[in-house]
Parts: structure tokens; C-alpha cells; sequence
């Protein structure tokens, strides 16, 4: 009979052969090759395939582009060439470059898997996909520069037989707001959070994250250390999950939500409020309506000053459900003084 020394050592021996045998069975689930893992004429390939479809984009020609879409992509085009109708006349004649290639072989993947992952390079990048059948993919970053909107163009293209590669995915971005890249506004935020300037801060690394990151599914350490630094510079006082209430010479207002905003050219802030029956009664006359918004915009500055350095202007919306009943967008230097206003926050600071 055994020692009980014996049957552990087997069951833990059983134990690490068995994830062994996974981690071979993941490995061969999912692979990835970077750029510079890739045979040149396979990066070449793939290079010349994203180039070929972003000039459909270039030129404005939809039915070119759904021409090289998988079936079940092109089945769905609207949201694709509404893209490409937009993007167009930003992009003529500007200068494509391939930023980052990578190759993906889910060609072992579990079919109606829930979500598939890739790890390529070092440092690693991550790429999360929901629902992809078995196949081999590619993703393609691409930037068009050289033109007053620079954009920032991630496509993913699948294999089909005879070595051809199809549009299976297509994202789009700017990459720049207000004349300034991402890198400009993470250390502009971590000077905002440095002075503890939380507000601006948050709100200028919430644009960083947005012009870094080409794609949702697309996780890196640099990412990673900019999520962390966003949320260490989250103030415990900003709408989310529960609204701000703000007292405005008396009157309470619930303030439900705070973003930036190009709309009109420069950087702004962006907020949004819930005005109560009566405020909203002072919404329907237009001198009552503006000197309501004007009159919360200058509550806001008060209390957090520090916006007048971050941001062009305010543009304010007030709220009925999903209707805007009045909004106004101002300067900073139109802006006026009022009395001090006082704020609370439903919810507890977060930490």
C-alpha cells in the first residue's frame, strides 16, 4: 500500500501534468504573431491588403469596400458606410502608414466559444474577442496623417480560401482633439492631478484613453498604467452612478453627468442637468432659461476654479428624459461671478 507521501506526490503530479495539457491545449487555441514575428511577404501581404481597403475608404467608394467584406459583415453595412461617409472627406489625400500588425490563428479555437484571447509580444499586448468562429485573423492599425484631421484606422481582416483576406471588422477614430494627441493630455492630466486639480484631471485622462486606445478589445501595460492613473485621479464629487447636486443661489440642481466636448472647435466641458417642474417652467422663456444655465455654469466655477485653466468654455444641456429642453455654450471669459454655491453628492466619495 502506498504512503500517504506516495499518493500525494502522485495527485500532485496528476495535477500538474493536467495544467500542463492546458496551458499546450490554450497555446494551440490561440497564437499571435506581431509584425516583426511575421515572414516578410506575409507582412507584406497583409500590409497591402489594409492599405487597398483604406483607400476604398479614401475615395468614398462603400460598394468597393462591402465588395472585399465577409458575408456576415456585409450583410449589416450601415454602420461601416456611414463611416466611410464621414471619413472620406477627412482622408483624401492623406499619407497611410501601417502602425501595428498582428497575426491571429484561432484556427484550433473551440467553435461557439464565448470569448477568445491572443497574447502577442513582449511587452504583451492582449486582444479580446467575443463570439469569433474558427479562422485566422489579422488586425491592421493604420494612421492617415498628413491632412488638418489626422485619423487613426483599425481594421480586422479573416482569411478565406486562396489566400484572400476579407474586411471583418472596421473602427475609426481621430487622433487628435483639439490639435493635441493622447500622449499631450496624459501629461496634462497628471499635472491637473499633481495640483490636485481632480476635475480636469480625470476629464483630460478620460481624452487620453480615448485617443491611445485604437480598439476596445486592445489591452497593453501602457493602457493599464493609464486606466490606474485615471481612476486614482477619480474625485469622490463627480456625477456617475449618482447624480451632484449643486446649490445654485438656493435652488438645488442635479447635475447628471460631466464629459468634454469639440463640438464647437476648442476643448469644453460638457455637462448635463435634470431640472426639476419648476426649473424646467423657467426653461420655456428664453431670458428665465438662459440665466439659469448661466447661473449654473458660474456655480461650477466657483466651486472648482480650476476648470477655467482645462477647458475653452462650458456647454451646458438641460435634460427631459431623453429631449434637450435648452443649451448654451460659453467662454470662460463670458462667464460670470456669482455667489458661492454650496455641493453635495448623493453618493459616497470614491476611493
Amino acid at each position: 500500500m502506498p504512503s500517504r507521501f506516495e499518493v500525494l506526490r502522485r495527485t500532485l503530479l496528476h495535477v500538474a501534468i493536467c495544467c500542463i495539457v492546458c496551458e499546450v491545449q490554450l497555446a494551440h487555441a490561440a497564437t499571435c504573431s506581431t509584425q516583426s514575428q511575421m515572414p516578410p511577404q506575409q507582412r507584406d501581404l497583409i500590409a497591402n491588403q489594409a492599405r487597398a481597403m483604406i483607400a476604398f475608404v479614401q475615395q468614398g467608394n462603400i460598394a468597393g469596400l462591402r465588395g472585399r467584406t465577409l458575408p456576415a459583415i456585409a450583410a449589416d453595412f450601415d454602420g461601416i458606410a456611414a463611416s466611410v461617409t464621414s471619413l472620406s472627406p477627412l482622408m483624401q489625400n492623406s499619407t497611410i502608414t501601417v502602425e501595428e500588425l498582428y497575426l491571429l490563428d484561432a484556427s484550433m479555437a473551440q467553435p461557439g466559444a464565448e470569448r477568445t484571447q491572443f497574447f502577442c509580444g513582449t511587452p504583451t499586448v492582449v486582444l479580446t474577442f467575443n463570439g469569433i468562429p474558427p479562422g485566422n485573423y489579422a488586425l491592421a492599425i493604420l494612421h492617415a496623417t498628413g491632412v488638418p484631421h489626422p485619423q487613426q484606422i483599425s481594421i480586422i481582416l479573416a482569411s478565406t480560401p486562396g489566400n484572400q483576406w476579407q474586411l471583418a471588422g472596421f473602427y475609426a477614430k481621430p487622433m487628435l482633439v483639439a490639435d493635441h494627441d493622447g500622449i499631450w493630455y496624459w501629461a496634462s492630466a497628471r499635472k491637473f492631478s499633481q495640483m490636485k486639480s481632480n476635475w480636469p484631471a480625470l476629464l483630460y485622462f478620460r481624452v487620453a484613453q480615448n485617443l491611445l486606445s485604437p480598439v476596445d478589445f486592445l489591452t497593453s501595460p501602457n493602457l493599464e498604467k493609464l486606466q490606474q492613473e485615471t481612476e486614482q485621479a477619480r474625485p469622490g464629487d463627480l456625477p456617475g452612478k449618482s447624480p451632484m447636486m449643486l446649490n445654485v443661489q438656493g435652488s438645488t440642481f442635479e447635475v447628471t453627468a460631466v464629459d468634454t466636448t469639440t463640438q464647437f472647435g476648442p476643448l469644453d466641458m460638457d455637462l448635463h442637468y435634470a431640472p426639476n417642474p419648476a426649473q424646467a417652467a423657467q426653461l420655456r422663456v428664453p431670458v428665465s432659461a438662459r440665466k439659469q444655465v448661466t447661473d449654473v455654469m458660474s456655480a461650477l466655477l466657483l466651486q472648482h476654479p480650476e476648470l477655467k485653466q482645462a477647458f475653452h468654455g462650458i456647454w451646458i444641456h438641460a435634460d427631459q428624459g431623453n429631449a434637450s429642453l435648452f443649451a448654451l455654450e460659453l467662454p470662460m471669459d463670458q462667464i460670470a461671478s456669482g455667489p458661492q454655491p454650496q455641493a453635495t453628492n448623493t453618493a459616497p466619495a470614491l476611493r
